[in-house]
């Protein structure tokens, strides 16, 4: 019997009643495992009205009820990171370390909400005039909206919704249809943990959903995380209707490697971060830029090391790599390979066509590597969000340096090098968001904020870190002044002293 992914709405499953329904694969088999309910328009609107009845008391509730709670979420969240894990494998192929780091990563930012009162301690000026003091608060929104991926089913979520309901906002979840099991557990555990009935909801669906969200007048903000084109889309259409809007696009990372570098670790670095997790996540290295003469010598030794990649079902412990998501996926990632040598790149590795015994109906491809990759190359203009690597040559930093600033994406990038000098310059020049000296994909720690430049970004806030609690919150200045109790009209007597 099909498994069936309701929505989750006002503290209990709701089960689908739009009768439409989107299939849930294994990627390993291609095989539909799953039905995933897909929301009408009364159905999120559900979902909201859950959400704007619970905020009357989550807004006004203590940071301590709040933070308790997401402290008792956290212990049952890692008492279950191998279940989720697992979830997460089923549906969207990873191999099971892969999804316990997305689920470790996810957990940071459980920390840092469990610590949200230090982030809402508001500031005082006392005496700014005779007898006036002036403060600053930070107050929660409402009803809030995250849509999220599908490359990170457990852990993007986790960027939002634990700072937006320790900030006192209720929250909205869609997540992707593509591997939906993971955000109605999460849902569940939070509900374990004592969270209020309608402070977390979560609705499955399409493009219906999705537009619901950004017109519904009860959604004061949402957060996305996605490719470029619907970012944009998210953040035109959500600021149209009044809308705070946090929408992270695609990239198309670089990482610089100068003639000094170790190339052994720079190969290392290469593989790991343009072949990891099948090369689904949007800090990704997908394009090396080789810095003087030393391509030659970088190229063999990533092919050396991708060839030893184990690929394979990712609940088996000896793959390294899964699948891709779905078979269009597969075959949309393809065909930048397919095309590449027409369009002036050498082909060092062909990872189409590849296939495992036992489940030659998976979404399989192997690893690819593209060298002398020319900018005009589809391979490298467009971010393929799979297991293909491309390698660019530059004579100078200068020139190395000039073309990931052409680029219109502007994420995350690295540099790999022994000068100090060097990467100085570096991190001061590129124009991207977040930058990694020797590290491959410089993802931020929690308290630091995530997110990226140019057309990888839209909207004014980063995710998590202090950007986020900013983002789920908004300032309000307050001018008292209050009389001198010695002030006060005769015959009144306060005992204070009259020594003015």
């Amino acid at each position: 019997m099909t498994k069936i992914v309701n929505h989750w709405i006002g503290g209990k499953t709701a089960e689908g009643a739009s009768g439409t329904f989107g299939p849930v694969t294994d990627p390993a088999t291609g095989a539909v495992t799953t039905k995933v309910a897909f929301a009408s328009v009364e159905e999120v609107d559900a979902a909201v009205a859950a959400a704007k009845e619970a905020f009357l008391t989550w807004g006004q509730s203590s940071l301590a009820q709040r933070t308790s709670i997401l402290f008792r979420f956290r212990a049952l969240l890692d008492a279950h990171r191998d279940e989720i894990a697992e979830l997460i494998t089923a549906e969207h192929g990873k191999v099971h370390s892969d999804a316990l780091g997305e689920v470790a990563r996810g957990l940071e930012i459980v920390d840092l909400a469990c610590g949200i009162t230090v982030q809402l301690k508001g500031e005082l000026s006392t005496q700014v005039a005779s007898r006036v003091d002036v403060s600053s608060i930070r107050q929660p929104l409402g009803v809030v909206a995250g849509i999220t991926p599908f490359n990170f089913p457990a852990m993007v979520p986790m960027w939002m919704f634990p700072i937006a309901i320790a900030c006192g906002n209720t929250f909205v979840l869609k997540p992707s249809e593509k591997d939906p099991s993971a955000s109605v557990r999460l849902a569940e555990l939070l509900a374990e943990a004592g969270l209020p009935d309608g402070v977390f909801n979560v609705v499955h669906g399409d493009k219906v959903a999705v537009d619901r969200l950004l017109e519904h007048p009860d959604v004061k903000a949402v957060s996305f995380v996605g490719s470029t084109p619907i970012a944009r889309y998210i953040h035109t259409t959500a600021s149209a209707n009044g809308k705070r809007v946090q929408a992270l696009g695609g990239a198309k990372n670089h990482m610089l490697v100068l003639p000094d570098a170790d190339l052994d670790a720079a190969a290392d670095a290469a593989v790991s971060a343009a072949y990891g997790s099948a090369g689904e996540r949007c800090m990704a290295i997908s394009a090396v830029v080789a810095v003087g003469a030393i391509g030659d010598e970088l190229v063999e030794k990533i092919r050396e090391r991708a060839e030893k990649i184990k690929i394979g079902p990712g609940d088996d412990p000896a793959s390294e790599m899964g699948p891709l998501i779905t078979a269009v996926h597969r075959d949309k990632v393809a065909s930048y390979v397919k095309g590449a040598a027409d369009e002036g790149c050498e082909v060092v590795l062909d990872g189409t066509g590849y296939t495992v015994d036992g489940y030659e109906d998976g979404h399989w491809i192997g690893i690819s590597l593209l060298d002398k990759v020319p900018t005009s190359a589809k391979a490298y203009q467009d971010e393929i969000f799979g297991p293909v690597l491309c390698v660019l040559r530059a004579e100078t930093y200068e020139e190395a340096l000039a073309l990931v600033n052409a680029s219109p994406f502007g994420n995350g990038t690295a540099i790999f090098t022994r000068d100090g000098g060097a990467a100085r310059r570096f991190q001061l020049e590129v124009e991207a968001g977040m930058v990694g000296v020797n590290v491959p994909i410089p993802v931020p720690v929690g308290y630091h904020s995530f997110g990226g430049w140019k057309d990888s970004l839209f909207g004014d806030h980063h995710i998590y870190g202090n950007d986020g609690t900013h983002f789920y919150t908004r300032g309000k200045v307050v001018t008292t002044r209050w009389p001198d109790p010695a002030d006060a009209p005769t015959g009144v007597d306060l005992g204070f002293p009259r020594n003015h």
